[in-house]
């Protein structure tokens, strides 16, 4: 069974690697949208995968950690497009929450990157 769990934060970046004019060249701000999906099987007696209180003590101090900041300033994230920042955030859930199968991060409503830890 796969559950999910959605989380939002905002945080402030510029890409330095795209040529000069490319508008994401100039600091700008996005509200992301993470989804974290979790695999596994059904706890019978409990009646779920995972409690969503669990996934949410692992996931808040990283969203906490970018929240309102400006992203080329944090380690990792020199260059935060969102292909890098999915990598990121897999890196720092993934060993906290192994059943951890893929996340969704989008920065508009119509944008995003699906990662699986590939």
């Amino acid at each position: 069974m796969q559950i999910f769990k959605q989380f939002t934060f905002d945080s402030a970046h510029f890409l330095p690697n795209v040529p000069e004019g490319h508008k994401c060249k100039e600091i700008h701000g996005h509200t992301y949208h993470l989804t974290v999906y979790l695999d596994g099987d059904l706890d019978e007696k409990l009646g779920w995968v995972i409690d969503f209180t669990d996934v949410k003590n692992v996931i808040d101090p990283i969203i906490k950690s970018i929240d309102h900041q400006f992203l080329n300033n944090i380690p990792g994230l020199e260059n935060p497009t969102s292909e890098i920042m999915a990598i990121w955030l897999w890196n720092r859930i993934k060993p906290e929450l192994p059943q951890l199968s893929k996340i969704e991060l989008n920065e508009t409503p119509t944008s995003g990157v699906i990662y699986e830890g590939r």
